[in-house]
Order: structure tokens, then sequence, then C-alpha cells
């Protein structure tokens, strides 16, 4: 394992669906030592270019291909990143992506090669893969379609240090591997696309605030960290305040995601 510093947490993006004056869809950035480490590719894509610095690694994880997770992958002739860029992705959902990130959707690899050089690989990912500088460890979750959700693991301060730990769990409903993958992390960060009050649809399962907390306290995790706001039932930040309060009556240490949020672990 490589030795990290410091992690740092950025939010991009933490709308679902679809993006508002208040926040872009969904993506955030994680950078730890000699890796940055992409969560999603909504429209907070957009914003990868403020904060990607240095010519380290990009590896980007996707959790399922609706479209408020990859539309951002529509604004790569944006970037001029001199990075090896990875895009891991289920092995099942591949051939998928691959096909969307040509055309007639948006310029091919191929072409993001010869006018913007840069240098991107998409890999189907299975239990037998292996990554370099951190682990990972993931498992699908409970949505309309395939969707995996990530657990990530990164040694800090050398050999003898200690691990620092997320989970990545969007979209789903509550579930025996988001519990799995939530255990004992120092962050979760998972959805609320329901009010509090909502009954989830077993047909579209996903999570408003109390059954978030619920998972964090059940799998003791460190720091519950809300996103993936509904934009309609959240149009506000006010209104996600409210959310993480009602979380924070069954798990204390919660908080909301907002556009550019930073938070280091």
């Amino acid at each position: 394992m490589e030795r990290v510093k410091m992690a740092k947490l950025i939010f991009l993006g933490s709308n679902g669906w679809f993006s508002t004056k208040l926040s872009s869809s969904v993506c955030a950035l994680v950078d730890i030592e000699k890796k940055y480490i992409v969560l999603d590719a909504g429209e907070g894509f957009q914003h990868l270019d403020k904060f990607i610095t240095e010519d380290k690694p990009i590896d980007i994880f996707i959790s399922h291909l609706h479209l408020d997770h990859i539309i951002g992958f529509h604004i790569l002739p944006k970037f001029h990143f001199k990075n090896k860029i990875n895009i891991y992705v289920h092995k099942s959902s591949k051939k998928f992506l691959s096909n969307f990130i040509k055309e007639p959707y948006t310029a091919s690899l191929t072409l993001l090669k010869k006018f913007s050089n840069l240098d991107i690989s998409i890999i189907g990912i299975d239990n037998k893969t292996k990554f370099e500088g951190y682990d990972v460890v993931f498992r699908k979750l409970v949505h309309n379609v395939p969707c995996l959700g990530f657990r990530f693991s990164f040694l800090e301060n050398g050999e003898n240090g200690v691990y620092k730990s997320l989970a990545y769990c969007t979209d789903t409903g509550p579930c025996k591997n988001l519990n799995f993958l939530a255990k004992n992390v120092d962050i979760l960060i998972t959805e609320c696309g329901l009010l509090e009050k909502e009954k989830p649809n077993p047909i579209w399962p996903h999570m408003g605030p109390i059954q978030a907390a619920k998972a964090a306290k059940f799998s003791n995790s460190k720091k519950l960290v809300l996103s993936h706001f509904s934009p309609i039932k959240y149009p506000t930040l006010l209104s996600r305040k409210l959310a993480s309060l009602s979380a924070k009556k069954i798990f204390p240490n919660t908080i909301f995601a907002k556009d550019f949020l930073k938070i280091n672990f």
C-alpha cells in the first residue's frame, strides 16, 4: 500500500437525477498521495480540473449507468489532463458504457486521445481485479438496475500506520451489502432521495435520512455524509440541513453534502 498523509474528499456535485442552480448531479473526488479517485461522473464532473493539479493517475469508479452518474463523460473534451485515466465499471456494464462514450453520443476515446491527448481506458471489474495504491471492495446494491457500492481503504503514515476508509453507496435501498461495505468506515457517503416519512418504492429503491442514519448506526460508521439529494424534494440547503437534523436523531455524526464541500480524513 502507498503512504497517505491525509486523504481529502471533495464533493463536485451532490444532486441526484438532474442539476439545479443549487447543485450539479453527483460526482466526488478523493485525493490521496499518489492517486485521484473519482466517484461517479454526473455533471459535477465538469469541475475536476479545478482540483486536479498534479499528474498522478485518475481512477474513476462508476456505480451504475443511469445518466445522472455518467453524463459528465460528455465533458471530457474540456480537459487536457496528462494523467492516465482508468474508468472502472462492473464487467457486466462495460460494453454499455463503452458504447456510450463514443459517437453518436459524445467523443470517442480515439478522438479524445487525438484532440485532447487524454489517455483513457474503460476497465470491467470483478472480484479478481487488482488496484494499485489502495484497496477496493465492492458489492451489488439494491436498485432497479445493476448498481455497485464501493469501500476504499488507504494506509496512512506508512507500513506501521492506520487505515482510513470510505464507503460510497448510492443509489440503493436498505440492504445487507450496504451494511457490509459501511462497517466501521471513517466516512459513509450515501443517498437522500426520499423524504423523512416517505415510504421506499420497491420497484425503484432509494433511501431517506432515516434509512441512511440507521445504516450508519448499524454498521458502526464514524461519519455519515448525505448526498445524491432529490432536487425536487430537497431544493434548498435548508431542506438538506433539516434532513441531516432528522438523521442526527439516530446517528449524531451526520452532515449533508453540498457542492465544493471538502473533508479531510
